[in-house]
């Protein structure tokens, strides 16, 4: 009930420029990895503003640039990430969500297909709604 379903993704070959495209034109903080239709991870925004911090003295352009041409995606991402099904309840992702590791829970079907995510301030917006 509370996860988009309008998921925004790659496949695990893309290049890491095209992640902060997706994630700066769209305004959102994760984006799952895909292999074909299958969940292989995730990356965050955090993930690729660590990966800048090293690229200073660049602009932004050439920046992207550099960073693609000495990393991968499937080594910045989070590999395997925690995951929940799509017959789970709100209280499962709110006790995820609690923990503070995760700010972000793919959600997934019995074949492992991505069909949407549910983030921290999803969360925090139904419970809003609730009270």
């Amino acid at each position: 009930n509370i996860m988009s379903d309008a998921v925004y993704s790659v496949q695990k070959g893309q290049a890491i420029s095209e992640v902060f495209k997706i994630l700066y034109d769209h305004s959102v903080h994760h984006v799952p990895v895909l292999d074909g239709k299958t969940l292989v991870g995730i990356v965050s925004s955090t993930d690729l503003m660590q990966l800048s911090i090293g690229a200073q003295g660049y602009d932004s352009n050439q920046m992207w640039s550099y960073i693609d041409s000495q990393h991968q995606l499937i080594d910045v991402m989070t590999a395997a990430p925690k995951t929940l099904h799509d017959s789970d309840v709100v209280r499962d992702a709110a006790q995820v969500l609690a923990s503070g590791s995760y700010h972000s829970l793919p959600i997934t079907d019995a074949d492992l297909q991505l069909v949407g995510i549910v983030t921290s301030t999803d969360l925090i917006q139904y419970l809003c709604e609730q009270y």
